[in-house]
Order: structure tokens, then C-alpha cells, then sequence
């Protein structure tokens, strides 16, 4: 006789979360129930092994799906362990572990850090069929107990009714009543896509009768008008039940790693490198990721930017949108991660499941640099084009990732002075090849290595000897900011604050030069500030010029120029920058400008060259000219003189 009842006021509440907020793709109901179905077939093949009994003469395991047009109906079967009406009471209509109401407290009062996706793909499991069942029907008998049945069934109203009834052998049905909107999960086309995305890889078969109609044809082979066709119904198995990174490597060709990269990326190409590896110990899981040769045109989608590494939990697919599983930095790997650990069911503790994760992670990563660090050091080649790809988002992991921070920056190449073109260098080996004499590691940063080779700052280090790194990605000005120091060499940028690469022998012999110097320039360095005002903050002799007249830098904690054109570049609003406007007392041009000042500190000449010295520092420093017109107008106007002179 059917009982009336009431659900607990916990499972209510988990109910009513289901059904209108914890999830935002309504596919994974059919994900959780063949989850469940494939958990009770491992359980029955566990007491099996105890107890033979449990079997009933049927130990082919499987799942199937059935779908009803005409009742509107999905059933998803399974031979598994099935319960007893004690246990659809304990499973369904109560959950009496307070995992459920810390799970619940926690969802509400963390809405912020708990992802309901994730926390949804951990395991509401059963009441996930409420998303698209006006009324769902469990019939289960438990293994074993031949003489009763039972069955289960509610509207998701807040009420369920259990009466017993009999089954033939042991298992359970989930029967689905959908709601109009959601028939379309009775098509065939949507039932095999949604196996194949969330359950492809589920050990058992899941299995589906396809009904077919073929005409019938006369002996040429055309279809006869009139006849009835002849209709065909065959079992067929919808997952392909191949989870190749649980397959030892031994056993896998190269081309079956290359066809399941393909098959999971949607690339064209064969990976870059491939890692495939088991952990055991304190947490155990499957690994099989790849490095893609080239950035995947997903990445540049903004709705599919996100997806990466796919997770899986006893080979069920729960989601490829975990951030907790890879860090930000790695986001371009690829591949899935099979979990032996994670729950699927919310009365573990959330915490324990956080745990979890950050163990997998931390293994994962120092797999990953261990794997990028190899390939640097024995297949310089493939590692060149790695990182040509990929470099400037594993950059990123200096900013957030303070725990791998120096293993990262052992993984970084850049551009620099003494490399040729198209060649790159490491922090490592620009410290080897450091003279004596040399303190510090130098670079300088820039849109691009040409910008670089002839920025104006370089000169002084260039006759010296001393290599410049060229920190020309974007990033670099913020990796510039969280790598201060490479084992225990100093980084400074050459276009910030003030140099001086004299050795302490070299500083006594210039001392007297340099203060007769700065005693003869005094006067014309003094000019030229009054004549620039605020657009320089100061007007002093540069030690880093050599060839050219002049040049912009930054205080030694100013923002760079570079880092300017970036912010610039993102519609920031950066406030006007005053920098240092620093001059090669040697340069015959700053001569002859000492001269007329010593001449005639008031000569209107002063002020024209004056102002074509600074737009000539704006334009070796990239920067937009103040008044290009007067700028041309001046150029022109030197043109004429010095044609004049010569003509005469």
C-alpha cells in the first residue's frame, strides 16, 4: 500500500537548489544517473566477490537507457546493487549526514567562493533528475532479495509515496516523466551526444535498443510504394568505454596519444609533447595532458576561453572548467585528469574536497615545469617554439604563482644584446657569461627587439661589454615588478634612475673629468631646463650615451616609458609622467650648444635646438610628438641653413 511523505527539511531545501540554481547545464541529470548506475554496479561486483549469490546468474554488467515518445518517459536501468525499502528511505527521502547541511550553510553564506557549477558537478547526484522530470520513478530491488521490491516516486513537490511492488532482478529504474520543454531528451541524437560528452569514458557499457526502418525494395533495388518498411531494433553500445590515460603506457602507440589529442583539442596538428603519468600515495589519479604546438582557437573566444583540462572521477566526466585543478598560467594545456579521491556526493566535507584539488594541482604543475624544464635543456628546438607560443601566459605565473616563482623564472627566455636574431637566452646562462666586473643582470623594456637594439640607453653598456636582456612582451613590465633578483644578481633597468658602470679604479681616474664636466655644462643644462620647464623633471649628463645626443629615463621607481604606452594602450588613465632628460656633454651638437649659450645665453637658437633635442628623445623613445608640425617646421629650417652654407 502507497504511503504519503514528506521530505526532510534539508533535502527540501537541496531539492529546490537543484531545480532552479545549482546548475546551468541541464545535461549532466543524465551524467549524475548513470554515475549512480555505474556506482551500484561497481558495489554489486564488490560483494560478488564475497558473495557469488549476489550475481542472480547475471553477471553482465550494464546500463541502459530507454526512451518512451508515446509516455514521454527516459529510463535509465542498471543491474547493479540495487536497494531495499530501508535504503530508498535513507538514500532518497532523508540524507541524515550533516554533510548535507554544511554543505548547505556553506553554499549560502559563500556564494562568492563555491561555484554552484562545481560544487554541483560534486554530487547531488540523484536530484538532478528533478531539472527536467515533472515526476520521477525509482523501482529498485536490492541484490539478493528475491522476495520484495520497491517503489519510489514523487512530483519534486516537497512529498514522495513507497510502496512495495516486485521486480524480476535485482537493480534499479530511474524513470523520467519529462516536462514538455525538455522532450528533446528523448530524441536519439541527444541522448547519444549527451553520453558521449559527460560518460564516454564510464567503465560499464551504456547501452541503448536504436530502432530502425528500412523500405522495402523489389530485386532492382527500388523501394516498393505501398509495403510497410521493415523495422529493425538493435542493441547498440553508446560509450566507447576506451579511457586510454588509465591504459598503461606501454600498451599506446604514439597515434592513439595523437588521436585523442585531436579528439579532446579539436586542433588539427599533433601536440607539441605529451605527459602521461599515474600518482599513488596520499591521493591517487590518472593524468594524460598535452602541450599544444600552437595557441587553440578557443583561447581567443571569450565563452570558451575558461575550458582546459578535463576532470574526471572514476572516469565520469564532471567538468572542463576548474580553475581549482589548473592554475591561470597553464590554461593552454590539454587533456583529462581522472580522480580516484574526489566524492561524488555532497556528505563528504567540501573542505576535504578542496584538499583534494590542491594536492592534484601542485602534483600537476610540478609535472608540467618538470616536463617544460627537460624539454629546455635536451630539445631546445621544440622548447623555442613552446615557448613562442605559450611563453607570455607562463609568465603570469611569477605574479600568481609565489611557490613556483623561481622554477618559472628558470623557464623564461627573452631577446637580448648579445643574442642574434631569432635566438633567445635564459636568466641562467646571461649570469655565466656576466664579467667580473659586471654586478648586476641589465635589461631594458621595449615593443620590440628592434626598438630595443636601438634605444639610446644601450650605448654605454654596449662599449662596456655588459649584456642587456630585452623584455619586449607586454608582461615583462610586470614581471619586471616581481622579479627583482635572479641568484642574488640585482635586475635593473638601464632607462631608470641613474648607471654607472665604472669599476672603482675607473670612478677615481674619471672623477676629475666629471666634475670639470659637469662644471662646464652647468650653465646649458641649466638653460635647457628653464627653456623645457615641466615637461622634464630634471636636465642632467648622462653616463649611458655614448653616440647619441640625448635620451628620456625614468626615477629609478617612476613608471617606465614603456609600461606608459601600455596602460595607454588599455584606455587607462595614466597621469602625466616627468621624466629625466638626460645629454652626452660629448656630443658635437651639445658642444656647439655650450658655445652659443657661453656666447649668448639669451640666442633664440638655443631655444629651437633646445626643443628638436627633446622631440628627438620623445622619437627614439616612441613617443607621440608634442607638435610635430613645429617639429617639422624646425627640421625644414635647418635643412635650408645648412643647404645655404653649402651652396655658398
Amino acid at each position: 500500500m502507497s504511503e504519503k511523505r514528506q521530505f526532510k527539511t534539508e533535502v527540501q531545501k537541496l531539492l529546490d537548489l537543484v531545480i532552479h540554481s545549482l546548475y546551468s547545464n541541464k545535461e549532466i541529470f543524465l551524467r549524475e544517473l548513470i554515475s549512480n548506475a555505474s556506482d551500484a554496479i561497481d558495489r554489486a561486483r564488490f560483494e560478488a566477490l564475497k558473495d557469488e549469490g549476489v550475481l542472480e546468474n547475471d553477471a553482465e554488467w550494464k546500463i541502459k537507457i530507454t526512451a518512451d515518445k508515446d509516455a514521454k518517459t527516459l529510463t535509465i536501468t542498471d543491474n547493479g546493487i540495487g536497494m531495499s525499502a530501508e535504503e530508498v528511505e535513507a538514500n532518497i527521502g532523508t540524507i541524515a549526514s550533516s554533510g548535507t547541511k554544511r554543505f548547505l550553510e556553506q553554499l549560502q553564506s559563500n556564494k562568492e567562493n563555491l561555484p554552484p557549477e562545481l560544487i554541483g558537478q560534486f554530487g547531488v547526484g540523484f536530484y538532478a533528475a528533478f531539472m527536467v522530470a515533472d515526476e520521477v520513478t525509482v523501482i529498485t530491488r536490492r541484490a539478493g532479495d528475491a522476495a520484495s521490491a520497491s517503489k519510489w516516486q514523487s512530483k519534486g513537490d516537497g512529498f514522495y509515496t513507497i510502496e512495495p511492488c516486485t521486480r524480476e532482478k535485482r537493480g534499479t529504474d530511474v524513470i523520467l516523466h519529462l516536462g514538455a520543454e525538455h522532450e528533446e531528451f528523448l530524441d536519439e541524437w541527444k541522448i547519444r551526444k549527451t553520453v558521449t560528452h559527460f560518460s564516454d569514458f564510464v567503465e560499464h557499457p551504456i547501452c541503448m535498443d536504436i530502432r530502425r526502418e528500412e523500405p522495402k525494395r523489389d530485386k532492382d533495388g527500388k523501394v516498393i510504394e505501398g509495403e510497410e518498411p521493415t523495422v529493425t531494433i538493435t542493441e547498440e553500445t553508446l560509450n566507447s568505454r576506451k579511457a586510454i590515460w588509465q591504459r598503461p603506457k606501454n600498451e599506446i602507440k604514439p597515434e592513439d596519444y595523437a588521436e585523442f589529442y585531436k579528439h579532446i583539442s579539436h586542433d588539427f596538428q599533433e601536440p607539441l609533447e605529451t605527459i602521461h603519468w599515474k600518482v599513488e600515495g596520499q591521493t591517487e589519479f590518472s593524468a594524460l595532458l598535452y602541450l599544444p604546438k600552437k595557441p587553440l582557437f578557443e583561447m581567443f573566444m571569450p565563452d570558451q576561453r575558461e575550458r582546459g583540462v578535463q576532470l574526471y572521477v572514476r572516469r565520469v566526466f564532471i567538468t572542463d572548467k576548474c580553475e581549482e585543478l589548473v592554475p591561470s598560467y597553464l590554461r593552454f594545456l590539454r587533456g583529462v585528469v581522472d580522480s580516484s579521491d574526489l566524492p561524488l556526493n555532497v556528505s563528504r566535507e567540501l573542505l576535504q574536497e578542496a584538499r583534494t584539488l590542491k594536492m592534484i594541482q601542485k602534483n600537476l604543475v610540478k609535472k608540467v615545469l618538470d616536463t617544460l624544464a627537460d624539454m629546455k635543456e635536451k630539445n631546445a628546438e621544440n622548447y623555442a617554439e613552446f615557448w613562442k607560443s605559450f611563453g607570455m601566459i607562463v609568465k603570469e605565473g611569477i605574479h600568481t604563482d609565489f611557490e613556483n616563482a623561481e622554477r618559472i623564472q628558470d623557464l623564461m627566455l627573452f631577446d637580448s644584446s648579445k643574442t642574434d636574431e631569432g635566438k633567445k637566452t635564459t636568466l641562467a646562462e646571461y649570469v655565466t657569461r656576466m664579467p667580473e666586473s659586471q654586478k648586476e643582470i641589465y635589461y631594458i623594456t621595449a615593443e620590440n627587439r628592434k626598438a630595443a637594439m636601438n634605444a639610446p640607453q644601450l650605448e654605454a653598456f654596449n662599449s662596456k661589454g655588459f649584456e642587456v636582456l630585452f623584455f619586449t612582451d607586454p608582461i615583462d613590465e610586470w614581471v619586471a615588478q616581481d622579479v627583482t633578483s635572479y641568484k642574488d644578481k640585482k635586475l635593473r633597468s638601464i632607462a631608470k634612475g641613474d648607471v654607472d658602470l665604472d669599476s672603482e679604479d675607473e670612478k677615481k681616474e674619471h672623477e676629475e673629468n666629471r666634475k670639470e664636466a659637469t662644471k662646464e655644462n652647468e650653465g646649458l643644462l641649466a638653460a635647457i631646463k628653464e627653456l623645457l620647464g615641466e615637461k622634464v623633471k630634471e636636465v642632467r649628463l648622462s653616463k649611458r650615451l655614448t653616440e647619441s645626443a640625448c635620451c628620456l629615463v625614468s626615477d629609478e621607481w617612476g613608471m617606465g616609458i614603456n609600461m606608459e604606452k601600455i596602460m595607454k594602450a588599455m584606455n587607462q588613465d595614466v597621469p602625466p609622467a616627468r621624466r629625466i632628460f638626460e645629454v652626452n656633454g660629448d656630443h658635437p651638437l651639445i658642444a656647439t650648444m655650450r658655445k652659443l649659450h657661453a656666447k649668448d645665453a639669451k640666442h633664440p637658437k638655443l631655444a629651437d635646438y633646445t626643443a628638436m633635442l627633446y622631440d628627438e628623445a620623445l622619437l627614439t623613445a616612441q613617443l607621440p610628438l608634442e607638435d610635430p608640425l613645429a617639429f617639422a617646421k624646425r627640421v625644414s629650417a635647418l635643412m635650408v641653413a645648412e643647404g645655404t652654407a653649402l651652396t655658398e
